[in-house]
């Protein structure tokens, strides 16, 4: 599906038809719409293909008058009831006259422009509004990051109570989600630097610094990203230490139980045999209890001691 927009007012709104300074969005094309970019915007086959490759990493390409930018922007999607952070690629293509924008499926960054959330970006200045992208980029890595604490810090929570393997699977799913933000942030970091050097993008001046905020604002997400995944690869290994101390400290107190109960099993089995000669008080029913008490209460008092129970 091919969309154009319009900066009008100060809004980026909805056109009917292609103009010139006119953003153009390009979600899940058919091969229709491929050859429509191909042929009317001149783009070149490679860049287009590398933009609709799902698996492709953030980087910048030129290859005559088209600059090519891929970044990885973050995606949260509710899967069987719980919720799960990854990321995808957005082909940023920038021709002599426009911006356009290729993705193989919706991304909440390009639809916050298309609804006119985003104001005061201009379409027709092609660095800024690729920019601005970013710097929304940015900010959702950072909104996300934020989310993802407070889950993991929910499920920490029910885990002390008792530990579940549905939390356990949920850590599970925050800890991949985070190593995706870290590995696409970092690459996303190093096409910035490219940027900034100004060897695919002219930079005016205000373009310099609303770059050098968007490098500070995916470096803050680099370090939290790293910080947070570090505390949960901590939070996992306490947690399994403790599960496996748990188990640890129930089969000593099995093997412990299983000691004393054999006591009084042996006592009455040796004075349930016929024995010729017979056994001492064997007469007396209550003697094979007392004795297996006695040695009961002796067996776990040893145990006590050896911290058993």
């Amino acid at each position: 599906m091919v969309n154009y927009y319009k900066t009008e007012n100060g809004r980026i709104g909805e056109i009917e038809a292609y103009e010139p300074g006119c953003w153009v969005n390009c979600v899940a094309p058919d091969e229709e719409e491929v050859q429509y970019l191909l042929d009317f915007f001149d783009i070149p086959p490679e860049l287009l293909r590398s933009a609709l490759d799902e698996e492709e990493s953030a980087h910048i390409d030129s290859e005559d008058d088209t600059t090519l930018i891929i970044i990885d922007v973050p995606v949260v999607e509710k899967v069987s009831g719980s919720i799960t952070y990854s990321t995808m690629p957005i082909g940023i293509m920038i021709t002599k006259d426009n911006v356009i924008t290729v993705a193989l499926k919706e991304s909440t960054i390009l639809t916050e422009f298309a609804e006119g959330v985003v104001r005061n970006v201009m379409t027709n200045y092609k660095t800024h509004f690729v920019l601005h992208i970013m710097l929304r980029m940015a900010t959702k890595y950072l909104q996300y990051l934020k989310q993802i604490d407070k889950i993991s810090n929910r499920i920490e929570r029910e885990l002390r109570k008792s530990a579940k393997n549905k939390d356990l699977d949920q850590l599970l799913d925050i800890e991949k989600s985070l190593v995706f933000f870290s590995s696409s942030l970092k690459a996303d970091e190093n096409t910035l630097e490219k940027i900034m050097r100004g060897r695919h993008l002219k930079l005016y001046e205000e373009d310099q610094d609303l770059l050098e905020d968007v490098l500070i604002e995916i470096k803050q997400a680099v370090d939290m990203s790293a910080t947070y995944l570090t505390v949960l690869n901590g939070t996992m290994d306490v947690f399994a230490s403790i599960i496996s101390n748990n188990l640890n400290v129930v089969m000593k107190i099995q093997a412990s139980l299983t000691l004393l109960v054999s006591v009084p099993t042996v006592i009455s089995g040796i004075y349930g045999m016929n024995i010729i000669g017979g056994l001492p008080f064997d007469k007396l029913w209550w003697f094979p209890i007392l004795i297996s008490g006695i040695l009961m209460a002796v067996m776990y008092f040893i145990l006590k001691k050896k911290d058993m129970f």
